[in-house]
């Protein structure tokens, strides 16, 4: 019973979530969003590994039962950073992107904690497709910077200039339902 009414909890959270999707979303193209959901699980997977509330092998499960969607956004998000970046540099771009997105999440989900995680890595796992998949990160990863806000340096060659990581190391928690609620606190 008690697993019921959590498998229940984490779905009306991802619901509300999924309800609270921003306009800026649009401006990420489905191939990220697939990446940063995959980086997201991952990292915060790591984080809460310690908790009562580890989602390791729901993140496993949602890895592989989805894989050929995630490894089709890489091969996209790769072709997309080739467009820009050329061949060459299209695979230290991914790199770059990649590593701001994982710290990104270093210190948790900006609103999310473990046992929410937890559940929509549980319903993400059992989901069907790709378009959960992009309907979840729309909703989970709303306070992230765009790829071309974490690598505009890339453009002009400068492989050395530091990498640009969307952060709420800022925020307070009186911003967090603000957050929730797709936007982001205005300072």
């Amino acid at each position: 019973m008690g697993r019921t009414k959590s498998a229940g909890a984490a779905m009306a959270a991802l619901a509300m979530l999924v309800a609270a999707v921003p306009a800026q979303a649009d401006t990420i193209s489905s191939a990220e969003k697939l990446r940063r959901l995959d980086i997201m699980l991952m990292v915060t997977g790591l984080r809460c590994r310690t908790t009562s509330d580890d989602f390791q092998g729901d993140y496993q499960d949602f890895e592989a039962h989805h894989l050929a969607e995630l490894n089709a956004a890489s091969r996209q998000l790769r072709a997309e950073l080739a467009r820009q970046f050329g061949a060459r540099g299209a695979d230290n771009a991914l790199d770059r992107i990649s590593v701001a997105m994982a710290n990104a999440y270093g210190g948790g989900h900006p609103w999310l904690g473990c046992h929410e995680l937890k559940g929509a890595a549980r319903d993400l796992a059992a989901a069907q497709g790709a378009e959960p998949l992009l309907a979840a990160a729309d909703a989970m990863l709303s306070g992230d910077a765009p790829m071309q806000d974490i690598v505009p340096q890339l453009a002009s060659g400068d492989e050395t200039a530091p990498v640009l990581v969307a952060s709420d190391a800022a925020l307070t928690s009186a911003d967090r339902p603000q957050l929730a609620m797709g936007g982001l606190p205005r300072r």
